[in-house]
């Protein structure tokens, strides 16, 4: 039977996860204490979203839940605390960002909270919440038609990956005399134990309790893996390991790790690591 090994939910885009013990699987992705997955995104002064692709110190900004805020940390910054409540829709200030070939409104925090993020990645940036009205679909040309939403992912609103894959990759990594790499390079939501290595591609469903997860699409990589997430520091890239044998023919030849994917039934079902799944090959 496979086991939900690792739960992590990354408030903010491409900045830190938090690791988690139980959390909730709702269709718009994780969610914790009323924070979502990818609720918060840092954007340019143009509204353009940034990621730890141009900006590796992003790894280094950390955050917390606590009761009512979240709690940001960075290496020579004080602390800055969002309140969690929502803004009022009428009166808080919005801007239209962009996120990939999308364009979509949010609510835009406050200046110091952009300058607080300015100076912790070394450039004019602002940090925007997902607007609660906003629905943002996936794309439906990996979901067999079928409909799923998301907040600032990507595209998808659940990663998962394999314990297996991992050390498939690490083996690989070793043989050539390079070091393994932990699991929060690629930075997955969930990690599944007890299954093959690359089994994730092939999955039909995983069952949790109640609802369905479907992998969906490969997850293609970019450059960040290649930053070590403790450090914010680009170090030996995986990926050139990887190219020999992760390259997806259906994906134009990226080299993949994890799978994309959206709640087909169920919902708002709460997961506990060491948790049994529900898995089953699509053959």
């Amino acid at each position: 039977m496979a086991i939900l090994t690792d739960i992590t939910l990354y408030p903010i885009k491409s900045c830190a996860g938090i690791a988690l013990q139980e959390a909730v699987l709702t269709r718009d992705g994780l969610m914790s204490e009323q924070v979502y997955d990818r609720e918060w995104m840092v954007v340019d002064a143009n509204g353009r979203f940034l990621t730890q692709r141009e900006h590796p110190r992003m790894a280094l900004i950390v955050p917390r839940i606590k009761a009512s805020t979240l709690e940001l940390r960075a290496p020579g910054m004080l602390r800055l605390e969002i309140e969690l409540g929502l803004p009022h829709p009428q009166l808080a200030p919005m801007l239209e960002v962009q996120l990939w070939d999308e364009t979509v409104r949010a609510y835009d925090c406050d200046d110091a909270t952009a300058s607080w993020f300015s100076k912790a990645i070394g450039v004019p940036c602002r940090l925007v919440r997902f607007h609660p009205e906003v629905v943002r679909p996936t794309s439906t040309k990996w979901t067999g038609g079928i409909a799923a939403s998301t907040m600032f992912a990507d595209g998808y609103p659940v990663l998962i990956a394999s314990e297996a894959s991992l050390d498939d990759v690490n083996d690989k990594l070793r043989t050539i005399g390079r070091a393994p790499v932990p699991m929060n390079r690629f930075r997955p939501n969930l990690v599944i134990g007890e299954i093959g290595a690359f089994e994730e591609d092939y999955a039909d469903f995983l069952q949790f309790g109640a609802t369905t997860l479907k992998p969906v699409k490969p997850c293609s990589r970019c450059p960040i893996p290649s930053v070590d997430q403790a450090t914010g520091e680009i170090g030996p890239d995986p990926l050139d390991v990887m190219q020999a044998y992760r390259a997806k023919p259906e994906l134009d030849g990226a080299i993949c790790f994890g799978m994309n994917a959206i709640v087909t039934a169920g919902g708002d079902e709460p997961l506990v690591v060491g948790q049994e799944v529900g898995f089953e090959l699509a053959f």
